[in-house]
């Protein structure tokens, strides 16, 4: 059996556990983001040589035992890991790490080129990394389910409308006036984003990720690639690039 790298990304929801065999990614599990219960049975089915963990929320005591136990050297990237980008972020401490990630993701598929990333996950964020391989930052927005969430506890009368249904250029009732208030809200602040950048990057390629709180990625024309393991595969160049550090 080939020795793996092992992925970990703990999200705001979930934990997705990945498997790479150099760059191929070979399997993703998703686990509890608060216990990691998956996480020795994975370990007992590969031959794990190295791992990465990012996580955006703070650790249990249960998840942390689990990656104390690790059977290889783990790698918690922050904001002293090395990376092969330059990050420019103001506070590199405060930045989650998910997003330098996905950056890393795209620039090792396309290296010195100008690309915007978008996450739509819980949280929808943007991230500008420029031909030079130099990180410039983001913006963060609240991701779908979030938006259908706030109309219903911040009012005193508007239901919890689910994102599938019947989706009309003006809404007829009060779901389908939340439904595509919604989904075109984050399409168009999306297209927005991309338009402005390429008014100073004009050959700017736009990469989606996140597509599991995604569910209308294929109305938006601007985006050319999509992939959503993009964080996955960026943890695992990182790992890499650190390989002789851990």
């Amino acid at each position: 059996m080939e020795k793996m790298n092992l992925i970990i990304d703990i999200g705001n929801t979930v934990a997705k556990i990945a498997l790479f065999d150099g760059d191929s990614l070979v399997d993703v599990v998703h686990d509890s983001n608060r216990t990691l219960e998956r996480l020795p049975d994975i370990c007992s089915h590969y031959d794990v040589e190295r791992a990465i963990m990012v996580t955006v929320v703070d650790l249990s005591e249960e998840a942390e035992a689990r990656l104390c136990n690790l059977p290889c050297p783990l790698l918690r990237l922050g904001a002293d890991t090395p990376l092969p980008v330059e990050n420019l972020y103001e506070t590199p401490e405060t930045l989650g790490y998910d997003r330098m990630a996905a950056v890393v993701g795209a620039c090792a598929r396309f290296p010195g080129r100008d690309i915007l990333v978008i996450d739509a996950g819980t949280c929808i964020t943007y991230e500008l990394v420029d031909a030079a391989g130099r990180y410039h930052g983001g913006n963060i927005s609240p991701g779908l389910q979030m938006r259908f969430k706030a109309l219903h506890q911040f009012t005193g009368r508007l239901p919890l409308v689910e994102p599938e249904g019947r989706i009309l250029p003006v809404g007829k009732d009060t779901d389908t006036a939340i439904r595509a208030g919604v989904l075109r809200g984050v399409e168009y602040e999306i297209e927005g984003y991309i338009h402005s950048m390429r008014t100073k990057y004009p050959e700017l390629l736009v990469f989606l990720t996140g597509g599991d709180e995604f569910s209308f990625d294929t109305n938006l024309k601007s985006i050319i690639f999509a992939d959503r393991f993009l964080v996955l595969k960026g943890l695992n160049r990182i790992l890499v690039y650190n390989n002789d550090k851990i």
